[in-house]
């Protein structure tokens, strides 16, 4: 028979060595037009969807063009899907009024899909702290069950050539690992301080040190941080923490460390500190209240100047032993300032 005759069709070797299942999977990766309604967020998502600015450019973007870059989502046990990739999008296409997306679906494990919805979220560009906290903490714990370890922030990981579990997560986050570990240590923030954080009204590193405070502590703190309307300095919060350590915090000793003066602000224009002494009582007229003259008013100018100094000084310079005293002294200032307190039994 002539060569020419012959109609030989010969396969490649992935055809010949790949089985029906992966030829499946294959075919599961295709893009398909998933209905809306059919699509749910991850489970414990850390990554907040805000209708902001930002947002709103996603709506128009997406009124124009549609979504472009294809969500990832995994079948769920008990129907429709549940996003991987893309929530972001997904709220823009239903503010946008589409009615199907485009997706990549995905047999994949809970940790498979933990690591994968983490990565692909840190690449957004503006990320807020309580995001990446949680994001690395989830990482950190599903790289920590894939290798069957026990849960031991910074353990060495053996499927990771030696490295920390803490290195593996910083690996192409531009952090170091110790950075990480601060990042999760935000996790045990109550919500009001973690949103400060997230608001730059508390700054990192003291939030970092805030966070080994348990959540009563650190309510206690919140009210002494309103009462003197200051924001905790790295100084402060690690003195907080020790006194914790050492079983002497209370919402007395964390109002005296919040109300300090601190270096570089006396004198400073807008916003400033109030003593603590300037809150403990309501404020009374130098001179008057309801009527009533006061006939001591000239000594009480002196009087106050030498309870502030004495409380300043016992709050600054004796942090660890003097903070009883300081309470007492604080209730002899009240005395001293408001002589003629109206809630007081000796007033005339």
């Amino acid at each position: 028979m002539p060569k020419g005759s012959l109609n030989v069709s010969l396969k490649g070797a992935d055809d010949i060595f790949s089985t029906e299942e992966s030829r499946q999977e294959q075919q599961r990766e295709q893009v398909q037009q998933i209905p809306i309604g059919e699509l749910f967020p991850f489970k414990n998502h850390p990554f907040k969807v805000l209708d902001d600015e930002s947002m709103q450019r996603t709506v128009e973007s997406v009124e124009q063009y549609g979504v472009l870059s294809p969500l990832i989502a995994r079948p769920r046990p008990e129907g429709g899907y549940e996003i991987i990739s893309g929530h972001r999008r997904q709220h823009a296409a239903q503010l946008a009024g589409l009615d199907t997306l485009p997706v990549i679906v995905r047999n994949m494990d809970d940790d498979a899909a933990v690591l994968l919805m983490v990565d692909s979220n840190l690449q957004r560009e503006n990320i807020l702290p309580s995001e990446r906290a949680f994001a690395y903490k989830m990482k950190l714990e599903a790289i920590e069950r894939t290798v069957g370890r026990p849960k031991n922030v910074g353990q060495v990981v053996p499927d990771y050539f030696g490295k920390r579990s803490t290195e593996v997560v910083a690996e192409g986050t531009g952090e170091s690992y110790k950075q990480i570990q601060r990042f999760i240590r935000l996790t045990n923030l109550v919500p009001e301080l973690l949103d400060m954080v997230d608001e730059k009204k508390i700054a990192f590193n003291p939030a970092v040190e805030l966070s080994y405070l348990d959540e009563s502590q650190q309510r206690d703190f919140l009210e002494a941080m309103n009462d003197t309307q200051n924001a905790p300095s790295l100084s402060q919060a690690q003195r907080l923490k020790k006194l914790v350590q050492e079983g002497h915090f209370s919402y007395d000793v964390a109002f005296a460390v919040m109300g300090e003066e601190k270096k570089g602000r006396a004198g400073q224009g807008g916003h400033q500190k109030r003593h603590p002494a300037e809150i403990l009582s309501p404020q009374l007229h130098p001179e008057t209240d309801g009527g009533r003259h006061h006939q001591a008013a000239g000594t009480v100018a002196a009087q106050t100047a030498a309870a502030e100094r004495t409380l300043t000084y016992t709050v600054t310079k004796d942090p660890m032993r003097s903070f009883s005293f300081a309470i007492k002294r604080r209730k002899a200032y009240e005395k001293q300032r408001y002589l003629y307190h109206p809630l007081r039994e000796n007033h005339h």
